[in-house]
């Protein structure tokens, strides 16, 4: 069971990569959005937003004791925070693939936040087990969301 929790935790096995496993995570997440977003609706990528947490709820727990907390191939967490970062997001560019622009902006803004950690971001990242490995990702998509909506509200008063 816990080889399990680490393949899910691990992103299927994107944590793995050497290099910015945290930034890969967001970034193919934010891919696998580009083709999801303009073909759902807002509940139904919420309820899939919220399964993905409790997903990574679950899996961190027993991942991180295999691998430490908050070890840096556990990445489930950082797809569960690219997600929150882009509930109710509007396509905010009138030109070009639906979605392409606010995904981008989202990616950066949301790796900006999770690595700034900015209060009460990185407090919850020394919360116990799944929730402090899961909770910081999750406020971090919180402030990027916020960032976006706003950056949304300028680009359609233009």
């Amino acid at each position: 069971m816990r080889g399990l929790a680490v393949l899910l935790a691990t992103g299927l096995g994107v944590g793995r990569l050497p290099v910015a496993p945290a930034t890969w995570a967001s970034a193919v997440t934010a891919v696998f959005l580009y083709f999801l977003l303009p073909r759902m609706d807002h509940l139904a990528y919420i309820v899939l937003t919220v399964g993905i947490t409790a997903l990574a709820l679950v899996v961190c727990g027993p991942a991180e004791k295999v691998l430490g907390h908050d070890a840096h191939p556990i990445v489930l967490d950082e797809v569960a925070g690219m997600m929150v970062t882009m509930i109710a997001v509007p396509a905010i560019a009138p030109w070009g693939p639906p979605y392409a622009v606010a995904l981008i902006a989202g990616f950066f803004l949301f790796r900006l936040f999770d690595i700034w950690k900015p209060p009460p971001v990185g407090r919850a990242q020394n919360l116990p087990g799944a929730i402090g490995i899961v909770t910081d990702d999750l406020l971090a998509g919180v402030y990027a969301n916020l960032a976006l909506q706003i950056l949304a509200l300028f680009w359609r008063a233009r």
